[in-house]
């Protein structure tokens, strides 16, 4: 037995052992682990990051006129505002999904049976514990981890959709949203990848026939939150699409034969540039649009 799992697991054995995630290692060892990859991780992430937010400062410094303030401070407001509403979406979508399992226990003082009704796990797993006895605490424990872990894609996408915003406003600069692009473009292949992968397999498991019905309503709950979370993503996208062929139109409808001759010349580059709108990918392949998502 020992050489069955040594010859066909070992190799999951040493990977799942690096990144911290084998069940049967050292806490120490465990923590060490997760440590050293949150900090490569991040020490990746954060340096584009702040490029980002620098160059973000510098074109809010380079304002001439109170006209292109007002516009900035616009789309920074809708910035804002969908980063707030998308925020209490995120934090009260995983509170939802998670408190189905409070049903049965509410049914239980409603509506009474002879016997208490089946309980329903916030999440699979073994706490070593008489589960019914400790419920509330392991739902307790269940919602503030997901909630913690739902912050990280919060923040990631809000600050997505604050940079969006940013680029809708200062259009012109387009080398900027290429840097959004390169930057983004990973994590959000990454990703649209597991929200696909994640519906399919709960739409798979909402056709089971043997499926208890509040099983399904937190499946469909989970389904439309993953749907308006992709939603959000391409609605940005689309934004980003709009705005560079906004600018391309207001070049073709001003009056530019008025303006001196080295800046009709200039112009003619940045027509050439516009005719190809800038957009938001996941990883090159999926643009993040709405035609895409109605597809």
């Amino acid at each position: 037995m020992n050489f069955t799992w040594n010859h066909y697991y070992s190799v999951v054995k040493k990977v799942s052992s690096l990144a911290g995630q084998w069940p049967y290692q050292k806490p120490k060892t465990r923590l060490l682990c997760v440590s050293l990859v949150t900090l490569v991780t991040f020490s990746m992430i954060v340096p584009q990051m702040k490029v980002l937010i620098d160059q973000l400062f510098v074109e809010w410094d380079d304002l001439q006129t109170p006209e292109e303030f007002e516009i900035m401070k616009k789309y920074a407001e809708k910035g804002r505002r969908y980063s707030l509403g998308y925020s209490l979406y995120c934090f009260i979508s995983v509170y939802l999904f998670m408190s189905v399992s409070l049903v049965p226990q509410l049914l239980d003082v409603v509506l009474p049976l002879n016997e208490s009704r089946p309980i329903l796990p916030a999440h699979p797993g073994y706490y070593f514990v008489d589960e019914r006895k400790y419920f509330y605490y392991i739902f307790s424990h269940a919602i503030v981890a997901w909630e913690v872990a739902m912050t990280g894609i919060v923040a990631h996408d809000c600050m997505l959709l604050t940079y969006v915003e940013h680029v809708c406003s200062i259009f012109a600069i387009s080398g900027f949203a290429q840097l959004i692009e390169d930057t983004f473009s990973l994590t959000l292949a990454i990703q649209i990848t597991l929200n696909t992968v994640m519906i399919s397999i709960t739409l798979l498991q909402v056709t089971q026939e043997n499926a208890n019905y509040l099983i399904i309503l937190r499946y469909i709950v989970y389904v439309v939150a993953q749907l308006i979370h992709l939603f959000c993503l391409s609605f940005e996208g689309q934004k980003l699409i709009d705005h560079s062929l906004q600018m391309r139109d207001t070049i073709y409808n001003c009056p530019w034969y008025k303006a001196p001759m080295k800046s009709q010349k200039m112009l003619l580059f940045v027509m050439r540039k516009s005719l190809q709108p800038i957009f938001l990918s996941a990883g090159k392949i999926y643009i993040f649009s709405l035609e895409n998502f109605t597809t």
